[in-house]
């Protein structure tokens, strides 16, 4: 058994997203293993700081007021001094910033920066930014291969010295029948009659639920799923105007955040995500491991995670029409959502697991604090 490492996890806002899920997993499996875990984060509280706290895991918030804070630089400085971390795995562009200007004086801390979505649009700063924190980690860890790629392309950084540990997530260990009738009968909106499309996700602009709904009104209104908008975010009041707009009051039921989406894939029949783009999405893999059909855009990292027609469909992104084509041909083909979703459910159990991710994390920490590189 390797050495118990004393770790500290740190972000920015720990609000729901996937790469918050994607702490709270990672923190749960490093204590399991019986390393010393923190969390350290900035700003926005969400129920998955309670569910770390739940774990016996130390949490502690720097709050930082301005974009130029000294008082906060101040803080986080005496903080990693104190913590004599082993390691420091950051998983935000502003931690990274923060932890590589005063890292020069943390002595014996190994530095790990983070690549989680694409930031297709972030402006030039950005990514000149992004290069200098990489140039300054020991390790740098990509959720997805694209993720690499595009590190390569925009900030000149070898892809080769870039670890890709995909996502693992929480996968559902009982999907029969029988249980999926248990989980619909905890959903009240569940109409026997009807097919249950499933999105899960912040509702911004690169989550593009407004394609999912233009092509729900491209479909006939007597073959047109129910679909649960399950998540929160500044575009909740737009979708809402365009939904009865597009005259999809009875088809369209925003479910605002969640924390129950295990049981709502359960109860589902279907999971689409029309993101703009994507790093390597947690509610594919979920809904992979649930058992689900998924139609998804071939954006960032998913390609990664859906081969098309085998354990799952593919539309190109921002076209409306064609992902009304791949619903309707979901919803037309029994067969076809079963034998999608039957590989979608082997793939997630030997690729995507929790302890894949977790002990591949691992290894890169010791890599670094023996002097390796990748």
């Amino acid at each position: 058994m390797t050495a118990s490492l004393r770790i500290l996890v740190m972000t920015d806002e720990m609000e729901v997203g996937g790469s918050q899920r994607q702490i709270v997993h990672l923190l749960r499996g490093l204590k399991a293993r019986g390393h010393e875990v923190s969390l350290l984060y900035f700003r926005k509280h969400s129920f998955l700081l309670d569910a770390v706290r739940a774990e016996g895991i130390a949490v502690t918030q720097i709050e930082k007021l301005k974009p130029i804070d000294l008082r906060f630089t101040w803080a986080l400085l005496r903080f990693l001094q104190r913590g004599r971390f082993d390691v420091v795995h950051c998983f935000s562009i502003t931690a990274e910033l923060w932890t590589r200007l005063v890292m020069p004086l943390v002595w014996g801390t190994r530095f790990i920066s983070s690549v989680r979505g694409l930031g297709l649009d972030f402006p030039d700063w950005h990514w000149r930014a992004k290069a200098w924190v990489m140039r300054g980690s020991d390790a740098v860890i990509s959720n997805s291969r694209a993720g690499a790629e595009l590190m390569q392309a925009r900030c000149q950084f070898p892809a080769a010295r870039i670890d890709v540990v995909h996502n693992g997530a929480a996968l559902a260990t009982d999907i029969s029948a029988a249980r999926r009738e248990q989980a619909r009968q905890t959903v009240e909106w569940v109409s026997p009659q009807r097919m249950r499309l499933l999105f899960v996700g912040r509702l911004v602009y690169n989550k593009n639920v407004r394609m999912l709904l233009l092509a729900l009104a491209r479909l006939p209104a007597e073959r047109r799923p129910l679909a649960w908008i399950a998540g929160f975010g500044p575009d909740r009041g737009d979708l809402l105007i365009l939904r009865e707009r597009l005259e999809l009051s009875e088809d369209v039921r925003f479910l605002d955040e969640r924390d129950d989406t295990a049981e709502l894939m359960l109860a589902a029949d279907l999971l689409v995500l029309p993101s703009r783009e994507e790093g390597l999405s947690n509610v594919i893999i979920e809904a992979m491991g649930s058992g689900l059909p998924i139609i998804a855009t071939a954006v960032g990292g998913t390609p990664e995670l859906i081969r098309d027609g085998e354990n799952g469909l593919l539309v190109p992104n921002e076209d409306d029409s064609a992902l009304a084509a791949a619903m309707q041909r979901l919803i037309d083909d029994d067969a076809l959502r079963d034998r999608l979703a039957a590989q979608a459910r082997a793939d997630a159990l030997t690729g995507f697991s929790l302890d894949a991710m977790v002990d591949h994390t691992v290894s890169i920490y010791q890599r670094c604090l023996h002097g390796g590189k990748p």
